[in-house]
């Protein structure tokens, strides 16, 4: 399953790539599309002027030629450069030179412009309307693109790049966030595998060293019980981490039993803890569900240890219900609910992520790998349902 979602993740990435490449082609490509547009757009209107302005040439008509300049040339958004026909500048606009400087210099320069713009678009002949042939050429006027259509050609490789750090930014924040996650993950589940596996391991080195110091028969009688209850443990321990991470086996049954064996196993260490804890039971009948008993029963004891943990007052309580959900597919709630501490407002979105705790001795790991075993192996929901500061807080199942 995990080899699955791992190509699928793969081919996901690729998809998204694919997908951006083509977004980025069809923006080009639009622009472009516009670009040219508006390049058709202003080289007519520019014939337009060239038309008026060839017939006041024709007319040698000065009124007119300085109306021209001076109300359509000036006023343009367009760089634009006459020549005379032997392609000479007589006057300029929009190209950053002053139209007033005629140096040798300022005309050399106007000329490498010349050059460049009509590389860029054919320049538009001045042709005489009165000659007998229709192609007697006055002048030519040399253009280019306006401002708006400079922007819109840069518009896109602009937009690209701005996309393109954000998105360069955003990857490296989420693999520097995801590479700190699965640090913290397996800090966790070392930390948390020492911890489970150490306690019954103290214990069975402590029965040794009791019966290594009295071996009448009827002290190991006594003894090798107990010894078994801590192999069992120790069993129980590797089993469930061996399901992490594979097919897990549900089973049809109750979640009652699984429930009050873990209470019963709190209750018989709760008096080594140095707290007054008492843990309640109350559970309507309910009707049985898909279960994997070891992973299910981690849960419990996850959550019960979190509220033991969270208890700071002389007399705590841990209150344990089951009951049945208001609603059509019949679904049931374990809540685990205690008198503690509770959790600040702005650490309850922080709970469920891997590495976050508020113990001096914590990993964070506890309820991130709890809500992992009730989501995605028993398809249920493990939620935060109250807390209050100094009232204590409620973590609800619901399967």
């Amino acid at each position: 399953m995990h080899r699955v979602l791992y190509r699928l993740s793969g081919r996901f990435k690729t998809t998204i790539f694919f997908i951006g490449v083509c977004l980025i082609i069809f923006m080009m490509l639009y622009s472009q599309s516009i670009v040219m547009k508006l390049r058709a757009q202003s080289r007519s209107i520019l014939e337009f002027y060239a038309n008026i302005y060839s017939r006041a040439i024709a007319e040698e008509n000065v009124e007119n030629l300085n109306f021209i300049f001076e109300q359509i040339v000036r006023k343009s958004n367009f760089p634009i450069i006459n020549t005379d026909k032997d392609k000479n500048p007589n006057y300029w606009e929009g190209i950053g030179i002053d139209p007033d400087d005629r140096s040798p210099e300022t005309i050399e320069r106007v000329r490498r412009i010349m050059v460049r713009l009509e590389q860029e678009m054919a320049p538009i002949p001045l042709l005489n309307p009165y000659s007998e042939s229709g192609d007697e050429i006055l002048g030519y006027l040399y253009y280019g693109d306006s401002k708006l259509i400079t922007r819109l050609i840069w518009f896109p490789y602009v937009e690209i790049i701005i996309v393109g750090l954000f998105v360069l930014i955003s990857f490296l924040g989420f693999r520097s966030i995801k590479k700190s996650e699965q640090q913290f993950i397996w800090v966790g589940m070392a930390k948390e595998t020492a911890h489970q596996l150490g306690t019954p391991l103290s214990s069975l080195m402590g029965w040794i060293e009791l019966m290594k110091s009295d071996m009448s028969e009827d002290h190991v009688i006594q003894t090798i019980p107990e010894m078994e209850n801590d192999i069992g443990r120790l069993y129980k321990v590797t089993t469930r981490f061996s399901q992490i991470g594979s097919q897990t086996e549900l089973k049809r049954q109750s979640v009652i039993p699984i429930i009050h064996d873990v209470a019963e196993y709190f209750r018989r260490r709760l008096p080594h803890m140095g707290k007054q804890i008492s843990i309640n039971e109350r559970y309507d009948e309910v009707p049985d569900r898909m279960i994997n008993r070891d992973l299910f029963e981690w849960v419990i004891e996850n959550l019960i240890k979190n509220a033991l943990d969270s208890i700071e007052k002389e007399k705590g309580i841990i209150d344990l219900s089951v009951d049945r959900m208001n609603d059509r597919a019949k679904r049931i709630y374990i809540d685990v609910k205690d008198n503690g501490k509770g959790i600040l407002t702005q650490n309850r979105r922080l709970i469920f992520r891997p590495g976050f705790s508020t113990k001096k001795r914590g990993w964070g790991l506890g309820l991130n790998l709890s809500k992992r075993i009730i989501e995605e192996y028993h398809g249920g929901k493990l939620v935060l349902k109250d807390t209050r500061i100094g009232e204590g807080t409620c973590m609800r199942i619901i399967i």
